[in-house]
């Protein structure tokens, strides 16, 4: 850190300046504090220059919101964000983001301090970074936001804090005509021949990070500055002074073909199996970094807020600033270090939009309102010269050497994804596409044939060596010009039809642009990335290619996606029926989807409210709603029979229903409650008459759907208020089913009797009668609990999970969990138990001696339950799912066979989704569902 300079901004919204964290290319890191509440954050503002160019803003506000949508783990959730400026001459807001301050260190900054990292912190950076990387990947989306300033050295693990191009960027400079120029410093070998980015390529930067983080330097530095990208072509990466262990795993990493590199799920559980997180406990910075950042934490609290138009730190603050003894770095010098003077090119290129490509009415929100119109490509010079001074309008990314590749715009078009595609729920789902344009090249960019010189070059210890930018080999004679090199075009839409089509806007001309800058997937004129902010409507209408081979870990392409109608109100149960139908209950209704094609059949506004529906019979959908049992027909909805809940049970007037505890075959129990009013006992002489009572009774029901009459019902005690209890059955034998009630619905004299232990009641199959009511050992109130035919009772027990008999409380075996972690309710399938940890830790335990069968963690780092299980029909594949993403695992082994997030609202200014994943499975499908969206994946 350093003091403020007199340049520096003052305020961000609701935050005040503390002092510089860093700067980058792009942006610069200030730390601030809300005066009002005492939180603390750290600012990353976009430099002024480069925020009044629009694609930059608009590049800026995507990458923000993928940080939003990745927030959680290693990944800081933002605060608050800043208006950019309305006009590039309009200065009044600045273009930033706010995140929460988290005392760390750059891992450039902290290789400067004490070298290079040893192995067991080389395992957690390099998993918690996987980790990010596999929940990117598992959208189809690409990061490209990986460098050594970019990446956070925490007490308790790594934090990444740029999530596109622009973060990550070596250099970044505005051109005239509103240009701009953006360079990479680490480049790949797919870009350097022209191909498009893909997962695969953040894994080979991943690779080139956790070198630089085991050596100090990087793994193709030796020889001159001007043979770099022939070296990442084609030498064999220098390795030697990487620890043997990871040695293989990096190597791999930097394999030449991307097919030949490992998934982000693949590293992450190969360098910390429990997780980052886990394998981080109890400390994993070595002893200089860990005191490094206590001193920054330190300083950051000692610092006070600057009066209004000091020039200069107080002598006080300037002390809170100064870098702690031994750490290496030099007075005002910023933590991450800039790029060497050879990494820039003399003269980099610049990428112009074609001038008069759409003459169709802009939009007032597409562009400051004082930008030049476009021109005719035809009017383009072809010179560099002309090219760099020439007006642009809003202009486009410009590119150097390394950007060309950067920048996914090679000799051929980058191939549509179409998995990809669906799965970021674009408008054409629930809303008619507009009509499409055929593409047209852009005018191309003429590139020099000779080399860029090399500036000279020192590096210190520590600092990270960006690749310069070597020229390409010269092409041959072209429109571009004799002896140029390849000419690159992006696809923008041609001259418009007589009759202007506003989807043709120049607005949607920039989103395509833009999504090539960020390395997104662009085929077919369509753009799904993960936080693009934008969707790019189709702008060509050829047939869409076939879709390429799923990657390793990738989700497979769905059967059929569907999204709940945003008119409607949002889902509340989801159920399946007779493996045809999904049926779905709201607030304002029911409705069942086709799982053949994810359409939906019909609508039903009796079920409003309804809880999940099941068979009555071979031939009516079953809906409890919170007045009546209805009896829907699974054609067309409409209701074939009712039964109030005033007439079925009309000795109890005014009875609640609460959820269903549980089913079997045409048989379900649930819990009811009603309130009486008991009268005051008739006083003794001379003694005044007592106040009646109202007094909730409460009742366990069990009810034949099919037969549409009460089985039985049996008082039990009344829950908390409103009175209902909630229970859950456990398990199902032949002569009774074990009952757990809900801790939430517990009463609080219920609670004081039970001393933190947790009961399971048994009650007759036919007659309902209470038979006992049980503790296991040290089981709390909340334990995840389930139990067997065989009248075993499996449940958490600390952060174990223990087996018990069912009616004699004896343990049987125990299976001990990962610390500070807890065990989520088991799945019980055959002879395994299938597991589940808050640690995120999901595995199998043999039924009969607990003996651990296999575990693995689905790489989601945070917080919250544990995932949810689902087996598939055939019981081959396990699936795992929680607020974060959902894994599927082999069932017999626990490979890890794929991972999926869906992107939330593909809407430019939709909210982002943050419900829960819940999951579905019938014969060879699983129905994923977050929210309104829901995606059918095939199975084994």
């Amino acid at each position: 850190m350093e003091a403020l300079r007199q340049d520096d901004p003052r305020r961000f919204g609701r935050f005040t300046t503390l002092a510089r964290f860093d700067e980058g290319a792009s942006a610069v890191r200030y730390v601030a504090r809300d005066i009002a509440t005492g939180e603390t954050a750290l600012i990353a503002a976009a430099r002024p220059e480069l925020a009044a160019v629009p694609v930059f803003s608009r590049r800026f506000q995507a990458e923000a919101r993928t940080a939003e949508r990745l927030a959680g783990g290693w990944v800081t959730p933002p605060l608050d964000t800043g208006d950019p400026a309305k006009t590039p001459a309009d200065g009044a807001e600045l273009l930033w983001t706010a995140a929460g301050y988290v005392p760390a260190l750059p891992l450039a900054e902290a290789i400067g301090i004490a070298g290079p990292l040893p192995e067991r912190a080389l395992r957690i950076l390099g998993a918690g970074i996987a980790e990010i990387l596999s929940r990117v990947h598992a959208a189809g989306s690409v990061l490209q936001g990986l460098a050594p300033g970019t990446v956070l050295l925490a007490a308790d693990g790594p934090r990444l804090t740029a999530f596109g191009p622009l973060g990550a960027a070596a250099s970044a400079e505005a051109r005239p005509g509103g240009q701009l120029s953006v360079r990479l410093g680490y480049l790949t070998p797919e870009q350097i021949e022209g191909k498009e980015v893909s997962a695969a390529s953040d894994l080979f930067v991943l690779g080139l990070l956790l070198a630089y983080a085991a050596t100090g330097t990087t793994p193709f530095t030796e020889g001159p500055a001007e043979e770099a990208t022939r070296r990442i072509a084609e030498d064999e990466p220098e390795l030697d002074a990487v620890p043997e262990e990871l040695r293989e795993l990096i190597a791999n990493c930097l394999a030449k073909d991307p097919e030949q590199r490992p998934t982000a799920g693949t590293v992450a559980a190969e360098l910390a199996l429990e997780g980052a997180a886990g394998l981080a406990r109890g400390g994993w910075l070595p002893e200089p970094l860990a005191a490094a950042v206590a001193d920054q934490e330190a300083r950051v609290l000692a610092l006070e807020v600057p009066e209004e138009g000091s020039d200069a730190a107080e002598p006080g603050q300037a002390d809170a600033l100064a870098a702690p003894e031994g750490s290496g770095a030099k007075p005002g010098q910023a933590d991450a270090p800039a790029a060497p003077e050879d990494a820039r090119p003399e003269d980099p290129r610049t990428l112009r939009e074609p001038e008069g490509a759409c003459a169709a009415p802009e939009p007032e929100d597409a562009r400051p309102a004082d930008a030049p119109a476009l021109r005719n490509p035809a009017d383009a010079p072809a010179t560099p010269a002309a090219s760099a001074s020439a007006s642009a309008g809003d202009g486009d990314i410009g590119e150097d050497r390394g950007t060309t590749r950067f920048l996914n715009t090679g000799p051929r078009p980058p191939q549509n994804d179409r998995p990809t595609t669906q799965l970021a729920l674009p408008h054409e789902l629930t809303a008619a596409a507009s009509a499409a344009h055929p593409v047209q090249p852009a005018a191309p960019l003429a590139l020099p044939a000779a080399p860029v010189a090399p500036q000279p070059h020192s590096r210190t210890h520590g600092e990270p060596a960006p690749y310069p930018a070597a020229a390409l080999p010269a092409g041959t004679a072209g429109p571009g010009g004799p002896g140029q090199g390849p000419m690159v075009s992006l696809p923008l839409p041609p001259a418009p039809a007589p009759a202007p089509d506003p989807a043709a806007s120049r607005r949607t001309l920039l989103t395509i642009a833009a999504a090539a800058v960020g390395g997104l997937i662009v085929g077919g004129g369509s753009v799904a990335a993960l936080g693009s902010g934008d969707t790019a409507r189709a702008t060509d209408d050829k047939p869409a290619p076939m879709p390429r081979r799923t990657l390793p870990g990738q989700a497979p392409e769905p059967r059929w996606i569907y999204a709940h109608p945003a008119s409607e109100a949002s889902p509340l149960t989801t159920a399946l029926w007779q493996d045809k139908l999904l049926v779905v209950t709201s607030e304002s209704q029911a409705s069942a989807v086709d799982l053949r094609t994810g359409k939906r059949l019909w609508q039903r506004a009796d079920g409003a409210k309804g809880q999940a529906a099941l068979a009555a019979g071979a031939d009516l959908v079953f809906v409890a709603s919170p007045t009546e049992f209805l009896w829907l027909s699974p054609e067309n909805g409409k209701v074939v029979r009712r039964v109030r809940y005033t007439e079925a049970f009309d000795d109890l007037p005014g009875l609640t229903v609460g959820r269903l505890a549980g089913s079997s075959g045409p048989v379900i129990w649930f819990t009811g409650s009603h309130t009486v009013t008991v009268k005051a006992p008739k006083p003794k002489k001379g003694k005044k008459k007592g106040k009646d009572r109202e007094v909730v009774e409460a009742y366990f029901f069990a009810y034949d759907i099919v037969q549409r009459k009460e089985l039985w019902r049996t008082p039990v005690p009344a829950g908390r208020a409103p009175g209902t209890p909630a229970y859950r059955v456990v398990a199902e034998r032949s002569a009774d089913i074990l009952v757990r009630q809900d801790a939430a619905s517990l009463t609080a004299a219920e609670v004081k009797k039970a001393k933190g232990k947790g009961s399971v009641r048994s009650f007759d199959q036919k007659t309902g009668k209470l038979l006992w009511t049980r503790q296991y050992g040290a089981a709390s109130l909340e334990a995840a609990t389930s139990g067997d035919e065989d009248g075993t009772l499996y449940a958490a027990v600390g952060q174990d999970l223990q087996a018990f008999e069912a009616d004699t409380t004896k343990p049987l075996w125990r299976v001990e969990g990962s610390d500070g972690s807890w065990f989520g309710t088991p799945l019980i399938a055959g002879p395994l138990i299938h597991t589940t940890e808050r640690s995120r830790l999901v595995g199998a335990v043999e039924r009969e001696s607990g003996r651990l069968v296999w575990r693995r963690s689905t790489e989601v780092p945070g917080t919250g339950p544990a995932p949810s299980l689902t087996l598939s029909g055939s019981g081959k594949t396990l699936i795992a799912a929680d607020a974060i993403q959902v894994t599927a695992f082999s069932a017999a082994d626990g490979e890890r066979l794929w991972k999926f997030q869906d992107i939330g609202s593909a809407a430019p200014k939709g909210e982002t989704v943050r419900a829960s994943y819940r999951t579905l499975a019938f014969g060879e499908t699983v129905v994923v569902q977050r929210d309104r969206s829901f995606y059918a994946f095939p199975v084994a």
